[in-house]
């Protein structure tokens, strides 16, 4: 089918499918909502039937995401999105498992499973919602949030450094790296899209707004109302930026993207970039499972035969 045809045919699953009924109680004007509707965009542009996704989450006000989301979803326990998705994707490799959870599930409670994650290149995607703060309980300092910073919720600025979860990622391994922010959901979609079809752990920060308890980092501060000029810098805009390593196994060229990459991680300030930092194509986790399991090549485990055996033995050699 010609890509004319082909755009102009209508979608299987209507964007409305990936939505559900229950109430969105987040605060008005929370970024959140555009990290949502980017999730539901991305998943009707890519036309994923709902029963073939999985949202895992964590605790905090992103927490509540797969409640929003008509597909199969899990709100778990703090920290602990990762490996729930892990097992979610072992479990059933014919889902697509998507990981939400916020800065401090990801980067804090979470950022040992965090580190972990990036090692396997399990195939999913994980999404955070990055706002430097506490959100659900009252704005206290997330981990990302920088030293000699101030919120009005704190009652003294942080002496401590933030986490840079963008070289946090490129030290522990993710596939693919990408960062974007809550109120540009054009771009946000896209690089959701991206993320979902990378092969192997794709992992996007978010810079979202929280405007009850992080009076800093606001749309107006985004949108550099006090500088003259937005805040945010796209990487793509620059016709040079190339994230993407085309040999695998050439360290220098490794080295090279991953050293642009984290240069770009640590512009602060009045630069913030966002887009896709960095990509590779390497075996996932899934498929060298695969190799192992030769089963797994064509069912799913939740499919294989694993318990249609006769245990009694086993239960009487243990008795």
């Amino acid at each position: 089918m010609p890509e004319a045809a082909a755009a102009a045919a209508p979608k299987k699953f209507a964007l409305q499918q990936y939505k559900t009924e229950v109430h969105v109680d987040w605060c008005p004007g929370c970024g959140d909502f555009g990290i949502l509707s980017s999730i539901q965009q991305a998943l009707f542009q890519l036309q994923i039937p709902p029963y073939r996704v999985a949202m895992i989450s964590g605790i905090g006000c992103s927490g509540k995401t797969p409640h929003y989301i008509d597909t199969y979803g899990l709100h778990t326990l703090h920290g602990r999105a990762l490996p729930v998705a892990t097992g979610a994707k072992l479990a059933n490799n014919q889902l697509t498992v998507v990981a939400v959870g916020g800065d401090g599930d990801g980067y804090g409670i979470g950022a040992g499973y965090f580190v972990n994650s990036g090692r396997r290149n399990v195939d999913m995607t994980y999404i955070v919602f990055n706002n430097g703060v506490y959100g659900l309980t009252k704005g206290q300092a997330s981990p990302t949030l920088a030293k000699g910073l101030k919120t009005k919720s704190m009652p003294e600025a942080s002496i401590q450094e933030g986490v840079n979860p963008i070289a946090l990622a490129l030290g522990a391994g993710y596939t693919w790296i990408g960062r974007g922010y809550a109120l540009d959901v054009k771009t946000l979609v896209s690089l959701m899209v991206q993320a979902i079809n990378h092969k192997g752990t794709s992992f996007l920060d978010v810079f979202q707004t929280c405007p009850v308890y992080n009076d800093l980092r606001t749309k107006e501060w985004y949108a550099g109302e006090d500088i003259g000029r937005a805040r945010i810098r796209k990487l793509d805009a620059d016709p040079e930026w190339d994230p993407v390593v085309k040999d695998p196994t050439s360290i220098d060229e490794i080295v090279e993207k991953k050293g642009l990459a984290l240069r770009a991680s640590y512009e602060t300030g009045d630069s913030l970039a966002v887009g896709v930092f960095y990509s590779i194509a390497l075996p996932t986790y899934d498929e060298q499972l695969a190799v192992k399991v030769p089963a797994l090549k064509d069912h799913p485990l939740v499919d294989l035969p694993l318990y249609q055996r006769d245990v009694a033995p086993l239960f009487a050699e243990l008795a």
